[in-house]
């Protein structure tokens, strides 16, 4: 079985670090003793582990206690290897705030020096470490621009949040950035995380950090979802593919109940949703990464097919199952070897268009 990880989040190095620092003095600088986070970004700290919408405190978020070594590429195989990886698709640690980076000029200076740096990272490796673009979101023009870099790069996705700062995912203004990914045949993936300065939907309402994050992912992608489906997006762009991220899958088979109910009786007041929501997902443009114990896993391949279902480690964050993460999958009793190899690893290849 190839087992691939959609959703693993590679350690920025020191060079990169190093390289944001000169060139951007006045916008990026290490925390001082006392300060929250870990970077000062723009004023503001990263994460921001206090107040509503607390973010993870950055001496709290790796699972460095059970051995990961993430810190170099060779740390990173070794441990693939403990999981029986195959190809790990690699999200950002620290780069996770450049949507929310204000001044268009760094964000777009630093997607750049990020997705150079993520594909030198990965290109070594024959394959097994792929990479995922960010985009200064706020600045669409710019951000096709850099998603062409990226495809070039041989990024295989480009990230984007759940929420731009004063628009949804279904703004007119990013119909161009939607054509565009489905020119390049690029997945977009929705990922955020709290304490990155993006909208807090729903979990601002928080601030203490495990509530903000049982509230936050989920939330962050019922309203993801919500704009892309009823909003029309994905009827507007049949070729365009995008991946909901650590929220789990549990809650798909509910909330597309949810929206098939609201479209049968009133979808006259989303007339840009012109089907069954359940379709975008029957003809592949969604796909949801999963926890790989949860229960709802199975329930929703049964409900709604197993096409769509990505396995995630997360790692090497708290909450991965690192080193036992493949192997919640694997010893599974309630799924069969057919739908186990689909979300272990072929739906992520189609995702992503890994090849062969």
């Amino acid at each position: 079985m190839h087992i691939v990880d959609c959703d693993a989040h590679v350690i920025e190095g020191r060079e990169l670090i190093g390289e944001l620092l000169e060139r951007f003095p006045d916008k990026i600088r290490f925390s001082a003793p006392g300060e929250d986070g870990a970077l000062v970004i723009e004023g503001r700290p990263y994460p921001q582990s206090r107040g509503p919408g607390a973010g993870c405190p950055p001496d709290q978020g790796l699972c460095i206690d059970r051995g990961a070594n993430p810190f170099t590429p060779e740390g990173v195989l070794a441990d693939a290897d403990r999981e029986g990886i195959a190809t790990m698709v690699f999200f950002p640690n620290v780069a996770l705030a450049l949507p929310s980076i204000e001044d268009p000029r760094f964000a777009a200076e630093f997607a750049r020096l990020y997705n150079r740096w993520l594909a030198g990272y990965c290109r070594p490796h024959g394959g097994r470490l792929r990479g995922v673009a960010v985009v200064p979101i706020e600045d669409v023009a710019t951000s096709i621009e850099i998603m062409r870099e990226a495809k070039a790069l041989d990024l295989v996705a480009t990230m984007v949040p759940a929420a731009l700062k004063r628009r949804n995912l279904d703004h007119p203004d990013l119909e161009p950035l939607y054509a565009a990914a489905e020119e390049l045949d690029m997945a977009l993936c929705v990922h955020g995380a709290p304490g990155i300065h993006l909208p807090k939907l729903g979990s601002e309402r928080f601030d203490n950090y495990l509530q903000v994050h049982c509230v936050s992912f989920p939330f962050d992608m019922m309203v993801a979802t919500t704009a892309l489906v009823l909003g029309g997006v994905f009827e507007r762009h049949p070729r365009l593919r995008v991946g909901l991220l650590e929220s789990g899958v549990g809650w798909v088979p509910y909330f597309f109940e949810r929206l098939h109910e609201h479209v049968e009786k009133r979808g006259r007041l989303a007339p840009a949703c012109k089907r069954d929501p359940r379709e975008y997902i029957a003809r592949e443009q969604l796909y949801v990464s999963c926890e790989p114990e949860e229960a709802g896993v199975a329930f929703a391949a049964e409900m709604l097919g197993p096409h769509f279902i990505l396995y995630a480690s997360d790692y090497p964050h708290w909450d991965s199952d690192f080193p036992e993460s493949t192997r919640s999958l694997t010893r599974r009793t309630d799924l069969s070897e057919e739908v186990k190899t689909r979300v272990l690893g072929e739906n992520a290849r189609a995702f992503y268009r890994l090849g062969s």
